[in-house]
């Protein structure tokens, strides 16, 4: 048996919602795998290519499976062009068949996990709906909350597996907001069903699960990390460049705060730690401080800036490109977000019917 999670664009919770089914599955499937044929973005795990969710997942769920049958492709970069050259679809084709058997010997389920809307990687002939197709896999599309612009994204999602001879269960509405789920729940249900569509799940939007924590981001992003390790775990709502006046900054930080500034503005630096040594940190509140420029602050402003728990890192570039670094990255769920995998399994749980997804792929 399998199951293949897709998704009607990119970012819309597909690696959380496959995260939660899996749980579920676990409890009433004796053997289950999981497989990403294609990814995009990858690791390097004993020289070998693999794909950042198929490395998430083994770890969460301390899968056995050799990490190249879960991720038997990753996209590195100069791929595409290549295989437009000289490529050939029936050596990938092979490649993933392969990978597939290995992990179907072993296990009695296998939760199959796709990249991005249904048409990615068709410029190398392996689209979602074509693996989909390969892999004789029925398939389950996550989309993101609303009622109009979901339902024209599922409908030419599911075109596209049409086309391939792909079944499609049902969809997952996924970041619905709350103070319109209960009406974004009714439509879309009435509007899917008008279409033949089965709606398996409408989870809302959960704050904790869309925004990064310091060490999800700083994972991408890189840099040099100087201190504040027991608050890599704190939730990033949002950044602030320093570039007011230090007196003013206060009027600009409030919650889960990233502070991006010259690492010698430490002027504004001790202004962002007010909160911290007055105790207020609920209303002045930052997660963490990027000083840019490569410059790092003085030695007793860090130790200040370790002492409140707060994770400091040192970026050569200046504030400005890496702001816009931050704002283009798509951040991955990491193993050790504890918060997060419990808070996902649960929310999976009590909105999406796992019950009905195994009944429809075990009538196969």
């Amino acid at each position: 048996m399998n199951v293949y999670i897709a998704a009607t664009r990119q970012n819309d919770g597909k690696t959380i919602v496959s995260l939660g089914i899996l749980s579920a599955l676990k409890k009433k499937v004796k053997k289950i795998g999981y497989m990403k044929p294609v990814g995009q973005q990858y690791r390097l795990v004993e020289g070998k290519k693999i794909d950042k969710d198929a490395v998430l997942m083994q770890k969460i769920f301390n899968f056995k499976s050799d990490l190249s049958n879960m991720s038997p492709i990753a996209i590195p970069p100069g791929f595409t062009e290549n295989y437009i050259l000289k490529g050939k679809k029936s050596t990938l084709e092979r490649k993933i068949v392969n990978a597939y058997n290995n992990l179907a010997e072993d296990n009695d389920f296998v939760l199959l996990e796709g990249t991005g809307h249904a048409g990615v990687g068709s410029v190398f002939d392996m689209s979602n709906a074509a693996v989909a197709d390969l892999l004789n896999a029925r398939v389950v599309m996550v989309t993101c909350g609303g009622v109009g612009k979901p339902i024209d994204e599922i409908m030419l999602n599911h075109s596209k597996f049409d086309k391939h001879g792909v079944e499609v269960l049902g969809v997952i509405i996924n970041k619905v907001r709350k103070d319109k789920y209960d009406k974004v729940d009714r439509l879309i249900r009435v509007g899917l069903e008008k279409k033949g569509i089965n709606v398996l799940g409408v989870i809302p939007f959960e704050k904790v699960l869309s925004n990064p924590t310091v060490a999800e981001l700083l994972e991408d992003l890189g840099g040099k990390f100087i201190c504040g390790e027991k608050g890599l775990s704190n939730i990033v709502e949002r950044f602030v460049i320093g570039d007011v006046v230090a007196n003013e900054a206060l009027d600009h930080l409030k919650g889960g705060t990233l502070l991006i500034v010259p690492g010698n503005r430490e002027d504004f630096i001790y202004a962002a730690l007010s909160g911290w040594v007055l105790g207020i940190t609920g209303k002045y509140h930052i997660s963490g401080i990027i000083a840019t420029y490569g410059k790092k602050p003085h030695k007793k402003v860090v130790d200040v800036i370790d002492r409140a728990n707060i994770p400091l890192v040192i970026m050569k570039e200046d504030s400005f490109t890496t702001a816009r670094r931050i704002s283009s990255m798509i951040f991955k769920l990491r193993s050790e977000d504890k918060e997060k995998i419990q808070k996902t399994e649960a929310m999976i749980e009590k909105y999406v019917d796992v019950d009905r997804i195994y009944d429809m792929v075990s009538s196969k």
